[in-house]
């Protein structure tokens, strides 16, 4: 606890931090010994012969295609063996904390690009990087709290601490009311009031519009892009930007980017996706037909958004160039997804957005103009 009581000095000296310090504290303490740990029970093992698929929000990192199943390394999903039952591990599970690590690059991006304009504080990155991180694992607190009856019936989920009643819901939301207030009023005192707010309405969207939407309409896709593309924004308004073309730029790459990524994977594993209750674009798509025409709208969008900083005098002509070239190769794999209509045309889609990726954030990065 000599962390907790250091953080507590060097860096919460409010009232708030200090109560969901003492919160978080409380129930390690009390989970550590036991107390909590009531509902822990037999789980069983899985079989072998079971589908795991990703989920929403980047929950996936490699694609195996195997007796034309979606089976997906829990890397980045965050699963968990059945014996892993310590407090810690369950908490990196609950709060997606390897998930979230792309959420604290890309505002690291957007923190990186405002600094050629406004400055380099490595003080003001540290606290927007600490108070980004605390809300965004309170939100994947509370989006478990809100799914646990659809965790319970995938495979991939069905072991996280609150399906497997590992962790009691009480504890669940005392960690994640602690840790979305406590970024919330960092990033407002210890940053400035834009970051602060964008986080706000980052944690809204991702909580209360779109997780509910997943069961609802398949338009939740699209609503999961947003909280997906604000990051950059947040990083950017703690540099010192405001709501200007830059950062809109960075929302709308951010946004477009997710798109064929999201439809491409949710086409892998649509059979789970539906048995589990998601309505996605993907339900019902046997020949891929509908998901590779939006992969090939999304991909198009995304091609040609590299001329918005280009004309504007954002970034220099070699962006142009080659952000076209990594675009029109999305493109044509989109539409090699539709001709195809199989598992691995998909699969190659996908991968190919991981690729895609840092690779435009790196050009980007190299040529913005201060």
């Amino acid at each position: 606890m000599k962390f907790y009581s250091w953080l507590s000095l060097q860096i919460c000296d409010q009232s708030p931090w200090r109560i969901a310090l003492g919160c978080v504290q409380l129930i390690y303490a009390k989970y550590e010994s036991g107390l909590l740990d009531t509902h822990a029970h037999d789980r069983g093992t899985m079989r072998m012969g079971q589908t795991r698929c990703a989920g929403l929000c980047c929950e996936q990192s490699v694609i195996v295609n195997r007796n034309d199943l979606c089976i997906v390394s829990a890397d980045m999903n965050d699963t968990i063996t059945p014996a892993a039952t310590g407090f810690r591990k369950d908490l990196a599970v609950l709060t997606k904390v390897r998930l979230n690590s792309f959420v604290l690059v890309t505002a690291f991006f957007g923190y990186f690009l405002g600094s050629r304009s406004f400055g380099w504080d490595g003080m003001i990155l540290v606290h927007t990087l600490l108070g980004t991180a605390a809300a965004a694992f309170g939100s994947a607190a509370f989006n478990q709290l809100m799914e646990i009856d659809l965790d319970a019936r995938m495979a991939r989920t069905a072991d996280r601490p609150l399906p497997s009643k590992r962790m009691d819901v009480l504890v669940a939301f005392v960690i994640g009311i602690s840790l979305s207030v406590f970024g919330l009023a960092h990033l407002s005192v210890k940053v400035n009031h834009l970051a602060a707010v964008l986080t706000l309405v980052t944690l809204v969207t991702y909580v209360f519009v779109y997780t509910p939407m997943k069961r609802k309409h398949s338009v939740n896709t699209l609503i999961g892009a947003v909280p997906g593309a604000i990051p950059p924004m947040i990083g950017w308004a703690a540099a010192g930007g405001g709501l200007d073309e830059h950062a809109w730029f960075l929302f709308a790459f951010m946004f477009l980017w997710q798109l064929p990524h999201f439809v491409a994977i949710n086409w892998i594993c649509r059979e789970e996706y539906e048995s589990a209750g998601y309505q996605m674009w993907s339900n019902g798509d046997v020949s891929g037909q509908k998901s590779a025409r939006l992969c090939v709208i999304f991909s198009v969008c995304l091609m040609l958004l590299p001329v918005w900083p280009f004309v504007t005098g954002m970034a220099s002509w070699w962006w142009l160039v080659a952000a076209l070239f990594l675009g029109a190769r999305m493109v044509m794999l989109a539409r090699r997804f539709g001709q195809e209509g199989e598992r691995g045309s998909a699969r190659r889609l996908f991968l190919y957005t991981l690729l895609y990726l840092p690779l435009a954030l790196t050009v980007l990065a190299l040529s913005w103009k201060a």
